[in-house]
């Protein structure tokens, strides 16, 4: 378990490190296209080949990690990726990490330990085609009222006109919603993929793996697409966490309820899987929001974790936004698109 768990960080952390390198390597360079000299620009660019590489191995990395570990277990370590970035980005582009970064950096790299020695207790997982059904229908039932709530506040607004505090309330309505539907997409592409890797390891046609790999592009194809929709006109931090916090509990959800994951035998291992669950989750949240937590905070506490000149952190604002986008479906090109905008 402990490999797969390394694999995990790995492969999260060599698709955000990717993203961060290419978005580095396009700095001069035109907007991606098929013309020839374009193309001879970017091939030119090494940083911009070194984070194509690295992207494409952390994809490479997280099909082997989903191959041997649940779902309920991967996808919660892979929000470690955002943390490794934060380091990263720390180290090779001089952003600086105040207190409250490194209080989220810790918490998620502690969560992923405990998920690691826990590991060890899962049982074989067990697909049921009922409970997979019925959660998908009840996933496509909750998103219908959400979208449902979007449409009808912003008819209400145009009909009535109801002034801007209003609107923006639907606006934030917008953003969580597209949060969420991108993580979702983004954890069942993960988790359709296990299923082609199940399948074929009980026996039946090798050919159920490549088929689970192409429905995960599908997902992830429509989670890059509600992202960017999301994107568009709402707040990058508010987008990427939603989708990143929907990912992990979409993951964790299918591989309980819907491919038989098996929680910890021992009251205590339950407790402390929860305990790491919420970790992650929390170490992520605190890392992407830690300018507006630390406004929150008491003076005397703000001045230990955060000083008074603080320059914005960049990698945030265009790395963190497509940080979810680090299941094993997401295409190169989506990459590239994203970090040349």
């Amino acid at each position: 378990m402990w490999e797969a768990v390394i694999l995990t960080v790995a492969a999260a952390a060599g698709n955000n490190v990717g993203k961060v390198l290419q978005k580095e390597g396009t700095k001069g360079l035109p907007q991606l296209s098929l013309d020839r000299k374009v193309i001879r620009k970017y091939g030119g660019s090494r940083t911009w080949i070194i984070g194509v590489a690295v992207d494409v191995l952390g994809a490479l990395l997280m099909l082997k990690a989903v191959s041997q570990a649940p779902v309920s277990v991967v996808q919660p370590v892979s929000g470690c990726g955002l943390a490794v970035l934060a380091v990263f980005s720390h180290f090779y582009l001089h952003e600086v990490m105040h207190g409250l970064d490194w209080v989220g950096v810790v918490m998620a790299s502690l969560g992923t330990i405990v998920i690691g020695a826990l590991g060890e207790e899962q049982k074989e997982a067990k697909i049921s085609l009922a409970r997979s059904l019925l959660f998908l229908v009840w996933l496509a039932l909750f998103f219908g009222i959400i979208d449902c709530c979007v449409r009808s506040g912003k008819r209400r607004h145009e009909k009535h006109d109801e002034g801007d505090v209003q609107m923006r309330d639907v606006d934030v309505m917008e953003e969580l919603a597209a949060g969420m539907e991108a993580g979702t997409c983004f954890g069942l592409s993960a988790s359709v993929c296990k299923v082609g890797f199940m399948l074929a390891e009980r026996g039946l046609s090798q050919w159920f793996v490549p088929a689970g790999i192409a429905v995960g592009i599908c997902c992830s194809s429509s989670g890059f697409f509600c992202q960017t929709r999301g994107l568009k006109n709402g707040r990058a931090v508010v987008v990427s966490t939603c989708a990143a916090v929907a990912s992990i509990m979409t993951g964790v959800l299918v591989g309980l309820f819907a491919l038989g994951e098996s929680l910890p035998a021992s009251t205590s291992g339950r407790l402390l899987l929860l305990l790491a669950w919420g970790l992650i989750v929390v170490g992520i949240i605190v890392i992407l929001l830690s300018e507006k937590i630390a406004l929150m905070l008491p003076r005397s506490l703000r001045r230990v974790l955060k000083p008074k000149a603080s320059p914005p952190k960049a990698y945030l604002r265009t790395a963190a936004s497509a940080s979810s986008r680090r299941d094993v479906g997401t295409s190169n090109v989506v990459h590239v698109k994203v970090s040349s905008s």
